[in-house]
């Protein structure tokens, strides 16, 4: 389980965030651009660093101003899939899924069954010899979530993922996502602002504005004028 609580002074205004994240649950960060969503993953992934607060991943701290602990993000275990699914153009589906255990100085042998096991879950095996830069988005993004889930990790956060798939891609990766994180009991946070996306993979919803909560709920709950309701939760927290 993921526990975090943490303020980061932004730009424009300040970030001050709480929630958790159950094991095998899939949590969806919403708000419009610029509101503090890939803020709240980068402080989580290590990559930025918060002013105050606490961040505890299966009962170990990752970040804990009062006990300064503040553990470097190549060690806290977290799988990121990025809006572009930054994979290595010069190196083969293969590479790019081993290429973190291999950082990881895992054993060939060990990073070889891991590889071969992500290779055929995500259903990209065939294309195991092929160098990154000749295959489409759609298998871009698994080669991605591939890489990310096998060095194991204790939690998965994408940032807007299926925006650059075609409508039968975007089907097949929510639909292996929402497996994995099943099976696997991985706490998962995925950043978007599309409610097709919420609706499809959420089991609970944050809305930011501005830095801060506005709502929090079900997908259910989110009624069918999205826009117009998120815009009236967003207007009364600036307005605030």
């Amino acid at each position: 389980m993921l526990e975090a609580q943490f303020t980061k002074r932004l730009r424009d205004f300040p970030l001050e965030f709480s929630f958790r994240v159950q094991p095998g649950e899939i949590i969806v960060l919403m708000g419009n651009n610029g509101s503090g969503k890939s803020t709240v993953l980068n402080i989580l992934a290590g990559l930025t660093h918060p002013d105050s607060g606490r961040i505890f991943l299966n009962e170990k701290p990752l970040f804990d101003q009062t006990r300064r602990v503040d553990i470097p993000s190549e060690e806290r275990r977290i799988g990121y899939v990025f809006q572009n699914p930054a994979v290595f153009p010069h190196l083969s589906v293969r590479e790019n899924i081993a290429f973190g255990l291999r950082a990881r100085h895992l054993p060939g042998e060990e990073i070889r069954k891991r590889t071969d096991l992500w290779l055929n879950l995500l259903g990209i095996e065939d294309l195991s010899p092929v160098k990154a830069t000749n295959i489409s988005g759609g298998q871009k993004q698994r080669v991605a979530l591939a890489r990310a889930l096998a060095i194991d990790p204790s939690l998965l956060m994408l940032d807007e993922p299926f925006t650059a798939l075609d409508a039968e891609s975007e089907k097949g990766v929510k639909a292996i996502l929402k497996k994995i994180v099943t099976d696997t009991h991985i706490p998962c946070i995925v950043v978007t602002h599309r409610n097709v996306d919420i609706r499809q993979i959420a089991d609970h919803v944050y809305a930011i504005c501005r830095g801060r909560k506005v709502w929090e709920g079900s997908p259910s709950d989110i009624p069918e004028d999205f826009d117009s309701w998120f815009w009236k939760k967003s207007e009364a927290r600036t307005n605030k």
